[in-house]
């Protein structure tokens, strides 16, 4: 099996992908619930700053800067994986219901986190699910909460 390399940076800020097993699936929103308790307790034992995000119903995007005492995303993202997995009824054929990894993206600039921002935010538009991303209701733009301002410059990878 090929190891795979995360970047843990202390206070960076990150994009990130995560995605179920199965494409075309509605997972993720069906159990939306299930999913923000996850989220929360997660969040709750591993704090971080969200800027963005957003819930599809087969994948999800995120970003978040971690805190100056370390780096726990890979934790964070473990922990809400396996509750989200535990709490929603399993079907027979089932062998996992998320993909086994995710993806991390380093936010080098404030462009990057502009870009990032925008991926959550026009995502459910891109993909044909809302005509307005405000109206997306599982996101963090829905009902114009918008997101939060760029983390202060210590907190982006240097170029």
């Amino acid at each position: 099996m090929t190891n795979i390399h995360h970047l843990h940076l202390p206070a960076a800020t990150y994009f990130f992908t995560v995605r179920v097993q199965q494409r075309g699936s509605t997972l993720l929103t069906d159990h939306i619930e299930s999913l923000r308790y996850a989220y929360a307790k997660a969040v709750q034992e591993f704090p971080v700053t969200c800027h963005a995000m957003v819930i599809l119903p087969d994948h999800l995007h995120a970003v978040w800067t971690e805190p100056d005492g370390g780096v726990f995303y890979t934790e964070r993202w473990r922990r809400i994986k396996t509750r989200f997995a535990q709490a929603i009824p399993a079907t027979s054929n089932e062998k996992g219901i998320w993909q086994r990894r995710f993806i991390e993206h380093a936010i080098r600039t404030r462009d990057d986190f502009q870009r990032a921002v925008q991926h959550c935010a026009q995502n459910p538009v891109w993909h044909g699910l809302t005509t307005v991303a405000e109206a997306w209701p599982y996101s963090s733009f829905a009902k114009g909460k918008g997101a939060d301002q760029a983390p202060a410059r210590r907190t982006l990878v240097s170029a």
